[in-house]
């Protein structure tokens, strides 16, 4: 059942989120971090579980998380581990994050890739099908679950699932197990549950391997070249505040009414959608002395090259309308980057974010 659409943007609201006793697995990587921040300013009591950070440095670790939450460091494949945690917490609402998220790390490690991506899932989803607490569950995917057709039509929740590289791929099988525990054992005991697929994110923070941004900040910290391999792929980049207001904005809901259960793509304006040369244009016009050289294709494991998502659907239904452009998420990111390299505190910096996005969002409901 869709609703009518939502004149204003919707964001997270307060009073629902106070004491809600929340499951977040991955809450240690960097969207996990910004989530639990987020979770902490709207004062939700927060269980932790994942694998301890795994790059250095981290922003859970400079944020000082593990003080913050009931943090577990806990391997999701270890099921009989994972379960009595989560019996013993009682959530009520679930967030499931953690995964082996890097394409090029999924061809160097494919079997742990299926096993944690898909395996992990089965086991969050098993260790809570038969808590009375459980109210709502969101899955976190990926917009690589698609069958990637390299077409120009943005992709929309019911195309062809897939995927060439075991990350892909092993996502992709992981939206079947995530539609067989919603239709097998979820809904019947009215628990909502839904897997969501996000474009590209960015912002302060991360410093994974293989990732555009976190390379950057690399190459300029340390004076080096930057290494790109796919100047012309086109991502629908967003900041990471984008999807994740949007994804307890679709959890409010989904508590509410557990029809709303299914599949949700979490994108930006079409306008949005760019190439990774577009982004380095700009981000070299902020990082001075940032140089780039430019890898032979041919000799790499293949990714894809045009990827977009539709993102009407949470639009309608939810007013989960993107709020900053990939112009100003950019610049955000950088400048977070930047405030971090002459001393200023990384936490301060996330809320500093987290308070410029709600603003942005009022001000965009005053238009």
């Amino acid at each position: 059942m869709e609703k009518m659409v939502v004149q204003k943007t919707e964001k997270p609201n307060p009073d629902f989120w106070k004491n809600k006793r929340v499951l977040l697995t991955g809450h240690s990587g960097f969207k996990g971090t910004w989530m639990s921040i987020l979770l902490n300013s709207l004062e939700s009591k927060v269980c932790g579980i994942s694998l301890e950070p795994n790059t250095t440095p981290s922003l859970f670790n400079l944020c000082n998380m593990n003080s913050k939450l009931d943090n577990n460091f806990c391997d999701i494949r270890e099921y009989q581990k994972l379960s009595k945690l989560i019996d013993k917490f009682q959530p009520e609402i679930v967030i499931h994050m953690a995964a082996l998220p890097l394409v090029r790390e999924s061809y160097l490690k494919p079997v742990e890739t299926f096993d944690t991506n898909v395996i992990g899932t089965v086991n969050v989803l098993d260790s809570i099908k038969n808590l009375d607490s459980i109210k709502s569950v969101l899955c976190i995917t990926t917009d690589k679950v698609y069958k990637n057709k390299e077409k120009i039509e943005p992709y929309k929740e019911d195309d062809e699932l897939g995927g060439y590289d075991p990350y892909s791929s092993s996502k992709a099988a992981s939206e079947m197990a995530i539609s067989c525990y919603k239709d097998s054992f979820l809904l019947e005991k009215k628990i909502g549950l839904a897997s969501v697929r996000a474009g590209n994110v960015i912002g302060g923070g991360d410093w994974s391997s293989d990732r555009l941004i976190p390379d950057i900040i690399r190459a300029w910290t340390k004076n080096s070249p930057l290494e790109i391999r796919y100047p012309n792929s086109v991502r629908p980049w967003q900041h990471v505040l984008e999807p994740i207001f949007g994804y307890l904005v679709l959890i409010e809901n989904l508590f509410k009414d557990v029809s709303l259960s299914g599949a949700y793509n979490f994108g930006p304006n079409s306008t949005d959608n760019v190439s990774v040369k577009s982004i380095l244009n700009i981000v070299q016009n902020s990082l001075e002395n940032l140089k780039i050289n430019y890898l032979n294709s041919e000799d790499l494991f293949h990714e894809a090259g045009l990827l977009t998502l539709d993102n009407s659907k949470v639009k309608k239904m939810f007013g989960i309308l993107p709020t900053w452009d990939y112009k100003t998420s950019l610049e955000k990111t950088i400048n977070w980057y930047k405030h971090l390299s002459t001393g200023q505190d990384p936490m301060n910096l996330c809320k500093d974010d987290i308070d410029s996005y709600i603003n942005s969002i009022c001000n965009q409901n005053l238009k």
